[in-house]
């Protein structure tokens, strides 16, 4: 090979890998390039069926472009109403939006949309491609089309619509038209008017346009039988009031007494019945496939579509159950959605699973069985045993008042045997004075009753019963603990200084088991005070009312205690007296919790420590 041929090799080498390098280039800026798509919304974003179309419309930009986007979505509002000065100051706001840099690409959502950017083409955008979409075939106006204009439409055949349901519902007299009063609404009234002609002898059509929408409730909630209601459109009703979103369709449903059909599947999935419809999805997967052709570089004036008509008849299988429309009547290739399964096809594998678990649930329910008798059992034992240590303390504690109560018991008794001894001097005597007598008879009767008083204090505190709750005074449960512990006051030789709450204080409780812990508590602030002078030795009990419980308090004049011990004396077994067994204050926490209440220990700052219980008030 000379020298010629072998640079006209190399140069068309290097023009090849140019080319290749400049196409993947290509590839990758185009990949790469930004693109701004505006869409018009025709009456508002949350607008059925509208806001379907637009919602699937983005989605398929978003999976079908190979560009960065940036969507931006306006609603016109002003297709509620006739009167075009609204308009004008839209068009302002559109304008100074795009004055910078116009859309690559527009996109009308519904017919008030596509005929607002005709109106104002020229004004806005006049060489912008523009899709004209989600709108039927006969609002596209072909005079007022551009070369930058492509259309993806949708075709209605409401004859066949009606046709359909009534295969479905045979017996229908009457169908109830629910539609509004702007002007699309309008148009398409008439357009259902001229194609249902046909149907008149064999169903009545009533139409709503002039009414109110409550009105349009109270008329369809009071159908004759064998009616039924087509939803078209409610953007604004026979009074001006205008609606969005689901609340029409929800609060139309709500009072109906007959079947909702409509032309659209974006109105599908909760208050229609169903049948052939258009599909928002279908129409928009076209529309976004047409979007990217248009943004891509493609004349819209060669981009041809035909209209898309209704897909397969599709149907809501809970309105067929509520409405008794049989499966047996619906449109040949027909789907039924949100069946409700079978408990065996809902829960096939949960049913095996259960019957898999009743045998070893069986033994375990009769282990579970055994097992609850013995904890049962051992519940029982526990409380017992609890009760029984309660009591061993009561006893306990009445072992430390024996001196103090022997000692009070002599002097009622040596009183009596006195004034009996006299009694039988006085008896002796040839005369005896009668009224001396009778006051010598009191004084024993006197003495023996305080002496029975006595006992019985003790008696209660010390008798072993089951708990008995019963409605108590607070304070009156103080007094008799105070009169029980008088005589250890006396031997102990300290005083005992009482304020009581001006009102009863009713509590629901044991008064045993409440007195046992007032007992505990006063024996601990006398030992607290067994190293302190005679004069200091004070136990001061205090009763009052906080918010919706009552309290009682017992304060030394002692030491106080350790900070750390303030928490541990409630424990069980521990105590701070050499001699003492550390359960008085464990069993006084637990009668105290079983009250609901609480118990707990703090020290002055006069020195001493004090001692609260809590209790709940009685409801009344």
């Amino acid at each position: 090979m000379n020298s010629t041929n072998r640079y006209q090799a190399w140069s068309k080498w290097l023009i090849t890998i140019c080319a290749c390098t400049c196409l993947v280039f290509s590839e990758d800026l185009h990949a790469t390039e930004h693109k701004s798509v505006l869409i018009l919304h025709s009456v508002g974003r949350e607008f059925r069926p509208w806001n379907e179309y637009a919602k699937n419309i983005r989605e398929e930009l978003d999976k079908q472009s190979s560009w960065p986007l940036d969507v931006q979505e306006h609603a016109l509002m002003a297709a509620r109403s006739s009167d075009p000065n609204p308009e004008a100051p839209f068009v302002a706001y559109l304008k100074a939006l795009s004055a910078e840099r116009l859309p690559d690409l527009i996109v009308s959502i519904g017919s008030p949309a596509a005929a607002f950017m005709q109106r104002y083409r020229q004004q806005l955008f006049p060489t912008t491609p523009m899709l004209i979409t989600a709108l039927e075939r006969r609002r596209v106006q072909p005079s007022n089309l551009t070369e930058n204009d492509a259309v993806v439409a949708g075709r209605i055949n409401f004859r066949f619509l009606f046709e359909s349901f009534l295969q479905i519902a045979p017996d229908t007299r009457i169908v109830a038209v629910v539609n509004g009063s702007s002007p699309n609404e309008l148009y398409w009234e008439e357009e259902m008017k001229r194609e249902l002609k046909p149907l008149e002898d064999r169903i009545e059509i009533r139409w709503y346009d002039k009414f109110s929408f409550e009105d349009i409730r109270k008329q369809t909630a009071s159908l004759p039988s064998h009616s039924a209601i087509f939803w078209f459109q409610m953007v604004v009703d026979g009074t001006g009031v205008a609606y969005e979103g689901d609340r029409a369709l929800m609060s139309l449903d709500a009072t109906a007494n007959a079947p909702i059909f409509t032309h659209d599947d974006a109105f599908f999935g909760r208050e229609v019945v169903g049948g052939p419809m258009l599909s928002a999805r279908v129409l928009s997967k076209e529309a976004g496939a047409v979007a990217v052709r248009l943004l891509g570089g493609e004349k819209p004036d060669n981009v041809k579509t035909e209209p898309i008509g209704f897909a397969a008849p599709k149907y809501d299988w809970r309105q067929l159950q509520r409405w008794g429309i049989r499966e047996s009547r619906l449109l040949a290739g027909s789907e039924i959605y949100f069946r409700e399964p079978t408990t065996w096809d809902q829960y096939r594998w949960q049913i095996l699973a259960a019957l898999a678990l009743i045998l070893f649930q069986g033994a375990m329910i009769t282990g579970l069985l055994f097992e609850h008798r013995r904890r049962l059992y051992f519940e029982v034992e526990a409380a017992r045993r609890s009760a029984e240590l309660a009591h061993f303390n009561r006893y306990s504690t009445a072992g430390e008042l024996t001196a103090s109560i022997a000692h009070e018991l002599n002097q009622p008794l040596g009183a009596i045997l006195a004034n009996a001894e006299t009694l039988q001097l006085m008896l002796k005597s040839p005369a005896p004075d009668l009224n001396e007598i009778g006051e010598i008879v009191d004084d024993i009767r006197r003495d023996d009753q305080r002496a029975s008083e006595v006992i019985l204090r003790l008696r209660n505190m010390l008798r072993k019963a089951p708990s008995k709750v019963t409605d108590v005074d607070l304070n009156e449960i103080v007094r008799n603990t105070i009169l029980l512990l008088s005589p250890l006051a006396a031997a102990r030789k300290f005083d005992v200084k009482t304020v009581f709450f001006s009102e009863p204080l009713p509590i629901k409780g044991d008064q045993v088991q409440v007195q046992q812990v007032l007992v505990n508590l006063i024996v601990n602030a006398a030992d607290a005070m067994s190293d302190i002078p005679r004069a200091e030795r004070t136990v001061t009990i205090s009763t009052a009312r906080d918010g919706n419980f009552a309290e009682v308090s017992v304060a030394d004049a002692g030491p106080g205690m350790g900070r750390d011990k303030l928490k541990e004396v409630f424990e069980p077994f521990f105590s701070t007296k050499p001699q003492g067994m550390g359960m008085g204050l464990s069993i006084a926490r637990t009668i105290a919790e079983a009250h609901k209440g609480l118990i707990w220990a703090e020290n002055k700052i006069s020195g001493g420590a004090v001692f609260r219980f809590r209790l709940p008030l009685s409801p009344q």
